[in-house]
């Protein structure tokens, strides 16, 4: 898998700045029809504990 930056340090898969969960999620936020990146987000977040 290529590298994804990531700059949510919240996240559990987050490892120094990049993502490492073994499988990635995108999906559309809140419309019908993705046109920018404001409208979508990522899925596979997952909250530190």
């Amino acid at each position: 898998m290529p590298d994804i930056k990531c700059n949510v340090t919240e996240c559990h898969y987050n490892e120094r700045i990049l993502c490492n969960a073994p499988m990635i999620q995108v999906d559309r936020n809140g419309v019908n029809k993705a046109s920018n990146s404001p409208q979508t987000k990522c899925d596979t977040f997952k909250l530190k504990s």
